[in-house]
C-alpha cells in the first residue's frame, strides 16, 4: 500500500517510488529510470516533447496486455521485450518528428526526420549487439552512438582491426570532401539564379560527396588507425558490376547492414530471397517518403516507385534471361546498373523537393 495502489491494480503497470515518496507509474516510471542512466538519458529528454508521452503510454499498454501472468507474477517473453526495447525509440523519435512538422521549415523537418530515423536505427543496432552479448565499454558505446555513422555495432564495439589504410586513401577522402564543398559553395552560386534546379542538384551532390564520401571516409580512416573495425559507408560504388553489387556492397552499407539484419534475414526463411529483397526496397522507399516527400509536401509515391524499380532490376538481372544477357557482370552489368540506378533518379529527388527543401536549405547556409 506504500505505492498508493489498490491490490487489484498492482500488476497493471510498473511502479517506481523515490526516496521522497514520489510515485511514478508505467511509462512515466520508465523515463524516470532512463533519466538516471547515462545511455538511456536521450529517451527521457525526448519524452519531454509534446505528444511523445501519449505515444509511449500506448506502447506500454500494448506490452502490458501481452504479458503472461502466473501465480501473481507477470513475465514478458525475453525476446519480445528485447525487440520492444530496441524498436521503441525508433517509433517514438519518428512520431516526435511528425508532431513537429507544423512548427518547422521544410528543410529543417527533413533533417529532423532523418536524424530521428538515424538515431532510432542506431539504437536498434546497439541493442542487438548488447543482446548478443558483445563486450563493450561505456566509452566505446558513446563513440559508436555519437561519433560513427555506420550501423555494424558488433564490428565497431567488439572486433579489433589490424590492417592500416594507405596514404592514398587519406588523399582520396580529402579530395572528395573538398570537391563536395566546392560544388556547394561555388557550383550552386554559379548556377543560380538562371538554373535553380541544376543548382539544387549540384548542392545535393556536393552534400553527398562532403558527408558520405568525404567526411565519413575520413572518420573511417581515423577509427581504423585507432584499431577499430569501422569500414567506409560508401565503398567505391562506381566500380559496381551489377545492381546487386551496387546496393548490396557499395552504396550506403550502413543501411544495408541494418536492413539485412532486421528485415531481409528474418523474412527470407518465410517468403524467399526475392520477395524479402523487394520488401527491403519497399521499406527503403517508405523511409525516403518520410525524409523527402513529407517535408516537400509533394511527390508522394515517387521515392517508393524508385526503390521498387531497383528491386525489380535486381530480380531481373538474377533471372535466367538476365544471366543469359550478362546483366550481372562485365560491361553489360555496369551499363545496366547505371541505367536502372541513375535513370529514374528524378523520382527519388523530384523537382518539388528541390524547390521546397533543397534550395531553401542552400539559402539558409549561405550557399546561394
Amino acid at each position: 500500500m506504500s505505492l498508493g495502489v489498490a491490490e487489484e491494480d498492482r500488476l497493471k503497470e510498473m511502479r517506481l517510488r523515490l526516496a521522497d515518496g514520489t510515485v511514478f507509474g508505467g511509462p512515466s516510471a520508465v523515463v524516470e529510470v532512463a533519466r538516471r542512466i547515462w545511455w538511456a538519458w536521450p529517451l527521457w529528454a525526448f519524452s519531454r516533447l509534446p505528444g511523445v508521452m501519449r505515444l509511449m503510454r500506448a506502447a506500454y499498454d500494448w506490452v502490458a496486455r501481452h504479458r503472461g501472468c502466473a501465480n501473481g507474477v507477470c513475465r514478458l517473453e525475453p525476446r519480445a521485450g528485447h525487440r520492444l526495447a530496441g524498436v521503441l525509440p525508433l517509433i517514438v523519435l519518428t512520431a516526435g518528428a511528425l508532431l513537429l512538422r507544423p512548427l518547422l521549415p521544410p528543410w529543417v523537418l527533413m533533417w529532423t526526420m532523418a536524424g530521428a530515423l538515424y538515431a532510432g536505427c542506431k539504437w536498434l543496432s546497439y541493442r542487438d549487439a548488447l543482446d548478443a552479448g558483445a563486450a563493450m565499454s561505456r566509452t566505446r558505446v558513446m563513440l559508436y552512438l555519437f561519433a560513427w555513422p555506420g550501423m555494424d555495432a558488433n564490428a565497431f564495439l567488439a572486433r579489433p582491426y589490424i590492417e592500416r589504410a594507405g596514404g592514398w586513401e587519406w588523399i582520396a577522402a580529402a579530395l572528395k570532401t573538398t570537391l563536395g564543398a566546392a560544388l556547394i559553395w561555388i557550383g550552386v552560386r554559379a548556377a543560380m539564379p538562371a538554373y535553380p534546379v541544376l543548382a539544387g542538384w549540384l548542392g545535393m551532390i556536393g552534400l553527398i560527396l562532403t558527408l558520405h564520401f568525404g567526411t565519413f571516409h575520413l572518420l573511417s580512416l581515423a577509427w581504423r588507425r585507432a584499431g577499430v573495425d569501422a569500414m567506409p559507408v560508401m565503398r567505391s560504388p562506381v566500380e559496381s558490376t551489377s545492381l546487386a553489387d551496387f546496393w548490396g556492397r557499395r552504396w550506403n552499407t550502413a543501411f544495408h547492414e541494418l536492413a539485412t539484419r532486421f528485415t531481409f534475414r528474418p523474412l527470407r526463411a518465410r517468403v524467399g530471397s526475392s520477395i524479402a529483397a523487394l520488401i527491403v526496397f519497399l521499406l527503403s522507399g517508405v523511409i525516403h517518403e518520410l525524409v523527402i516527400s513529407l517535408p516537400a509536401g509533394g511527390g508522394y509515391g515517387l521515392p517508393t516507385g524508385y526503390f521498387i524499380v531497383q528491386g525489380l532490376g535486381i530480380a531481373g538481372e538474377r533471372s535466367r534471361r538476365g544471366r543469359r544477357l550478362g546483366l550481372g557482370r562485365g560491361w553489360r552489368g555496369r551499363l545496366f546498373t547505371v541505367l536502372v540506378a541513375a535513370g529514374p533518379v528524378y523520382w527519388l529527388f523530384p523537382p518539388v523537393f528541390v524547390h521546397h527543401v533543397v534550395l531553401p536549405m542552400l539559402a539558409a547556409i549561405g550557399a546561394r
